[in-house]
């Protein structure tokens, strides 16, 4: 490479500009050269057969010169672009004008899509409807008017005193029903940059999953819902906070990706592989899989820092106080170190008079002086009968206050899918995704402190709010199913009771607290619960003339080109379709810019709920 690169030199010498008077290679004169398709230069190298092979190629008879490889050529003088050795110490991922994409500022996960907004509302439990669009750059008023805060409605306070309205919001633990895009952009004028601690366990999108969320989504559509919300979840958070996301293979890698956008690939902080099936799965296709990731981010990596894991009593078991030392219990280590080193090599000599060297090729671990020093200090144990090798003395109360974390979570540590289950069977309760509340335990014992605040906006069977209740954590939950009333909501009641389950007696729960339910006010919300229960025509038939008089239709749809006795004719699912495709699903909630309009008919304790929530 190196011949053929002087020959190129050679052939440049023949025009004065590409050298200086003392013979020096104007590198950059050339590169300006090439970059304007000069007709001298192009001439020049068209007259040496070689080099006209390496930068020029035919198009129907035509001579094409391919100035970016020139350039790597003239830039590079060792090596052509077209060979990977250019690439002299460094490895990675380069970009289509082959520059390391670690070096840019503009990495990103492209998918169609990407620059909309997914407000993926539900229409039911167990149906699978297509997502609805809001393109930010072609209808950007659609889109603020999509994420305006909602008027919060049916607000209770469940305690230990039982259910009552509440019509003041004082920072109390909430579980909120609705769609949790919406109810995202909601809490954000209360609550930004006051989460302490994400968790969500959101949909998979595995196409198999049975939960009623729509999660059978193709690849960009899910990318598109996680990011919605992930942008506004990073939003909540405190500068010292951190989210935590669980996931599967099937998005995992996508999704890192993603998220290494929004929070930033800098404050990544590890992925958790959690142990989710202790036994195998002999019926698996391929292999069996028995573990989901957690990815970890920091709001800024710099600020946040985990606890440590609080040790075990069977940890601490292990230190004793055989001879008595007022400093309490201890244990002992090998007094002996791997590496020799001569400071280290000396005789110690017993209290009963034994003489001791090191183990061969190895030395004490500090020189004789520090020996006889932490001797005087009671810190050489050399057993009960001073007989023995010397070990060094470690007391209990001298040890690091807890556990560093490890990556890697076994199902004897923090549970798996079964002992999940029985967990939610034992509440007479039913859900097939929960997640064991020594989970989220560890978790939130990992990322908060008492008092701190939580978020799940996927909180499905209620097990982040559970446990953050039991430990004294401040949470938001948010679920747009049905369930969340029979299934969430009743079973913070039973934590509020003092129910045993879970981690209850690990932490000493009792009982006690309160939390408010509350919901987003619904407007086009109304109409397509009422579609889905439909079971004659006739019903939605009478439902289409009061839409259509409501005015809240979508812009899309011209009134004028609906025909009655089209509608008739239709099968009674594809007119729920067709009435569905009919409401705007922008006005599914109640805006808080409308909470004084009389057609919206928001009650007055309502009002003086939503108004102390946003207080305004």
């Amino acid at each position: 490479m190196q011949k053929f690169f002087d020959r190129l030199l050679e052939l440049l010498r023949r025009d004065e500009r590409f050298f200086s008077d003392d013979g020096t290679f104007l590198r950059n004169a050339v590169y300006q050269a090439a970059m304007n398709m000069d007709e001298k230069l192009l001439t020049l190298l068209l007259s040496e057969k070689n080099i006209d092979e390496k930068f020029f190629s035919d198009a129907a008879g035509v001579k094409v010169f391919d100035k970016i490889k020139f350039a790597w050529t003239i830039n590079n003088r060792q090596f052509l672009p077209d060979s990977y050795t250019r690439f002299a110490n460094k490895i990675g991922l380069v970009d289509h004008n082959d520059k390391f994409i670690s070096a840019a500022d503009n990495v990103a996960l492209v998918f169609p899509y990407k620059d909309c907004v997914l407000e993926g509302g539900q229409t039911k439990d167990d149906q699978k409807r297509d997502e609805i669009f809001y393109n930010t750059t072609l209808a950007r008023d659609e889109v603020d008017r999509l994420l305006a805060p909602k008027v919060l409605v049916n607000a209770t306070r469940y305690s230990a005193e039982g259910a009552a309205p509440a019509d003041i919001f004082s920072n109390d633990n909430l579980i909120i029903k609705g769609n949790n895009l919406l109810v995202l952009a909601s809490i954000k004028k209360t609550f930004a940059a006051k989460v302490k601690c994400i968790y969500i366990d959101p949909p998979f999108n595995t196409g198999s999953d049975s939960f009623g969320y729509n999660d059978r989504f193709n690849h960009s559509t899910w990318l598109t819902f996680m990011k919605n919300r992930l942008e506004l979840a990073r939003q909540l958070l405190t500068n010292d906070g951190s989210i935590w996301i669980s996931i599967d293979d099937d998005e995992g890698h996508y999704l890192k990706v993603l998220a290494d956008e929004i929070f930033g690939r800098d404050n990544f902080v590890a992925t958790v592989v959690w142990e989710k099936k202790y036994s195998p799965q002999n019926d698996a296709t391929w292999l069996s899989d028995s573990h989901d990731f957690i990815l970890v981010y920091a709001k800024d990596k710099n600020i946040w820092r985990p606890n440590l894991l609080p040790r075990t009593e069977e940890m601490n078991a292990r230190y004793k106080n055989p001879d008595n030392d007022p400093r309490g219990v201890w244990t002992s280590s090998d007094f002996s170190a791997r590496n020799y080193s001569p400071s280290g090599d000396y005789p110690i000599t017993t209290p009963s008079g034994r003489i001791i060297n090191p183990p061969t090729s190895r030395a004490w671990i500090t020189n004789e002086k520090n020996f006889l020093e932490l001797v005087a200090d009671n810190r050489i144990w050399f057993g009960a009968d001073g007989n023995n090798v010397p070990r060094l003395k470690k007391f209990l109360s001298e040890v690091q206050g807890g556990l560093v974390c490890k990556t890697i979570w076994t199902a004897d540590e923090v549970g798996d899918n079964q002992s999940a289950r029985r967990e939610v069977l034992a509440l007479n309760a039913d859900f097939d995704t929960p997640k064991p509340e020594r989970l989220l335990e560890r978790i939130l014992t990992l990322a908060t402190r008492a008092g701190d605040l939580v978020l799940d906006y996927h909180v499905g069977s209620g097990t982040t709010a559970a446990v953050a209740h039991k430990m004294g954590r401040r949470y938001i939950g948010v679920e747009q199913m049905n369930y969340i009333e029979a299934l969430t909501v009743e079973r913070l009641k039973k934590v509020i009771d003092g129910e045993r389950g879970g981690i209850s007696e690990k932490v000493g729960w009792t009982g006690g607290g309160s939390f408010v339910y509350c919901e987003l006010a619904k407007l086009n919300q109304n109409f397509v619960e009422v579609i889905e229960s439909a079971t004659d025509s006739a019903t939605l038939e009478a439902l289409r003339e009061k839409i259509i008089s409501t005015g809240f239709i979508s812009h899309k749809v011209d009134i004028e080109q609906i025909e009655p006795a089209g509608f008739g004719a239709l099968t009674l699912e594809n007119q729920k379709r067709f009435l569905l495709e009919l409401l705007d699903k922008n006005l599914l909630y109640v805006n808080l810019s409308d909470i004084d309009d009389e057609e919206f008919a928001i009650s007055d304790a309502d009002k003086k709920f939503t108004r102390s929530f946003y207080r305004s």
